[in-house]
């Protein structure tokens, strides 16, 4: 009994004499507490004490597009303790190739009757993808935040981090290195974020020839290949759209016989956990996974209570973390930097 008390006060950030009031019923806690302790003991794995058990706790659902990116695992734990501390259950959902769908997740947890749900990395940042399922929430009315930047189209609260200060934070810092020859991997086309970075770049660049970019899907392979193409184009500095895309770019570089970051330089994307302890260390561009998740919490818990949310984007700014794949840009054979623009096809 004691542990139990000691790990529900530990995860509502509350005292064991609160949480013990709750278990027995007694007054002296708010209703929102009150709900938030009931739900730890939800997500714990304790039973509720047998006067409790009749009643449900509010339930959330989380949809994430995967769990093999470290960042959406780390976005999920801090919006799902968020929830917990507020009195709602998280209920966590993921998509897969070839399987259970976007829409058929959104069609699963209305049919659950939940009080929202906060999308992340989702289909609403594709503007070639079905968008269906989310006009059935919005026609619904059902309270619904969308982590990163969005279709404009969509009308819902939007939570995501400043893309072009992302870009521009990465191009000063190449620069400075000596790096002229910078291209990116970006995502698919059609997937806003990548859209915003790729216009950051560009404008980074001003009247001169666009830089190099190369789209490709979210993954370790598929950067490696974006990457090769980029190295075909004479870059040396590379910035990826995800940490992931960027291991991927490290191994395209090795497998040229060339290293990082004493050829090629390289950034990444995210700040994911463990990006510290890759070899080299990854530099990255990171996201404010913290303060992005509870914001998303917190807008999406205010329209649940019946508060007034803004449709308006909530940008938070990211921070560049500087390790080991970035470095200075190696000398051309004529003793100049390497890298020069007009060395890159645009």
């Amino acid at each position: 009994m004691k542990r139990r008390l000691a790990e529900v006060a530990e995860k509502v950030g509350v005292s064991e004499a609160t949480v013990s009031r709750v278990l027995n019923g007694k007054p002296g806690v708010s209703p929102g507490t009150r709900e938030a302790v009931l739900t730890a003991l939800d997500v714990l794995g304790y039973e509720r004490p047998t006067q409790l058990r009749g009643e449900r706790a509010r339930l959330v659902g989380l949809v994430l597009p995967e769990l093999q990116n470290p960042i959406f695992p780390a976005l999920a734990e801090v919006m799902a303790t968020e929830l917990a501390r507020r009195g709602f259950a998280p209920v966590l959902c993921t998509r897969t190739a070839g399987g259970v769908t976007e829409a058929d997740y959104v069609s699963l947890l209305l049919s659950q009757q939940v009080s929202g749900i906060i999308f992340a990395g989702g289909l609403y940042a594709q503007g070639d993808a079905a968008h269906d399922h989310y006009a059935d929430l919005h026609e619904r009315n059902l309270p619904t935040v969308l982590v990163n930047a969005a279709v404009d189209s969509l009308d819902f609260p939007r939570v995501a981090c400043d893309d072009a200060v992302a870009v521009e934070q990465v191009v000063a810092h190449l620069r400075a290195l000596g790096h002229e020859g910078i291209g990116l991997v970006a995502g698919p086309p059609d997937h806003v974020p990548s859209q915003r970075k790729r216009a950051a770049l560009r404008s980074c660049f001003g009247d001169g020839p666009p830089p190099p970019v190369e789209h490709a899907l979210y993954s370790m392979e598929n950067g490696r290949a974006a990457a090769e193409r980029l190295l075909e184009r004479g870059v040396t500095g590379i910035l990826c759209a995800s940490d992931v895309m960027a291991l991927g770019a490290v191994r395209a570089v090795r497998r040229r016989g060339l290293s990082v970051p004493g050829d090629v330089s390289i950034v990444g994307y995210d700040d994911s956990p463990l990006m510290a302890c890759t070899d080299p260390p990854l530099t990255t561009v990171r996201q404010p996974i913290e303060a992005m998740g509870r914001s998303a919490v917190e807008v999406l818990a205010r329209w649940i209570d019946g508060g007034r949310v803004s449709r308006e984007e909530l940008m938070f700014e990211p921070e560049l973390v500087v390790r080991a794949s970035a470095g200075p840009a190696p000398a051309r054979p004529d003793g100049g930097p390497r890298g020069e623009r007009e060395t890159v096809r645009g």
